[in-house]
């Protein structure tokens, strides 16, 4: 069995070499086996890695092609990997977890697909195995007003899977591909992430397919990662706002049919929803431009 690591970066110097120095601290076997995929930062990521990681393969694009796009161009340098482990650059493993991981996919022919334990910066575990959305989903994900102003309501509890400790394995929909392990098997068999995909729901779209050609797909608490959410995305912020609800009315359209009046009200409520948070993000930005030029 052999383990690739595939990391796409965009502008994220300083995350990419710390994603990379977990993987020396906890797999060192694994950067000569890592492949990393630079966005066009031209942000002086590129010459930084292979300074100080040489064994790195870095594929450098001269335009963004997004993450589905730049994550299949990384597996496609990985044709001898088993088990491809994609890894986002604003996260760093915590153990070795990743080999036990690999293994347990190798062992369990029915599955195609692991999503490791993923903890917030303060230790928290981040809801990152869920149940494959549906249209009351634009009002109560993760990011939703209804579910910051109501956490405990059970349309957001069942999809978001907040009622269980994410201490064992189980099978669930689908895991983040900030961090998640892919078996050759399911590349072969449901293909790769839909490059039409910019950036995020590529992977609920791809878990998707996986369990559509037959396979599995289980969260695995024993490998762990540590994830800053929006640490990769925080120098393009609306265009990753908006390449996110492209992404939503993709998906809508590409798995759900043949009720046209839920389908317009999906795409309202889907703009509304792209529309409040960039204002909401204005003004926070606006106001912490404020408060620091106040501050003496």
């Amino acid at each position: 069995m052999t383990i690739g690591v595939v990391i796409v970066t965009f502008r994220c110097r300083d995350l990419a070499l710390a994603a990379l120095r977990s993987i020396e601290a906890h797999a060192p076997s694994l950067l000569a086996a890592t492949v990393v995929v630079d966005n066009a930062s031209f942000d002086g990521t590129v010459e930084a890695i292979r300074e100080a990681f040489p064994p790195v393969r870095v594929i450098e694009h001269r335009r963004n092609l997004g993450f589905a796009a730049a994550a299949n161009r990384g597996i496609a340098a990985l044709p001898g990997a088993d088990v491809i482990c994609l890894l986002n650059p604003d996260a760093e493993l915590l153990d070795d977890g990743i080999f036990a991981a690999a293994r347990y996919l190798q062992d369990h022919p029915a599955v195609g697909v692991l999503g490791g334990r993923i903890l917030n910066t303060d230790g928290t575990i981040q809801p990152s195995a869920r149940a494959f959305p549906s249209h009351t989903n634009a009002l109560f994900n993760r990011h939703s007003l209804l579910t910051k102003l109501f956490p405990n309501n059970r349309w957001s509890r069942r999809y978001l899977m907040t009622d269980w400790d994410h201490d064992d394995i189980r099978p669930v929909d689908w895991v983040s591909g900030a961090f998640m392990l892919i078996h050759r098997r399911a590349l072969d068999a449901a293909g790769a992430f839909d490059p039409a995909y910019f950036f995020s729901i590529e992977d609920v779209d791809f878990c998707r397919r996986v369990h559509a050609a037959g396979l599995e797909v289980r969260y695995f608490p024993a490998a762990t990662v540590r994830h800053r959410v929006g640490g990769s995305s925080r120098k393009a912020v609306y265009r990753a706002m908006a390449g996110h609800h492209r992404g939503m009315w993709r998906y809508y359209r590409k798995h759900f049919r043949g009720n046209p009046p839920l389908h317009t009200i999906t795409a309202v409520g889907i703009g509304l929803r792209f529309a409040l948070h960039a204002v909401s993000y204005t003004f926070r930005a606006t106001r912490a431009r404020l408060l620091r030029r106040e501050t003496p």
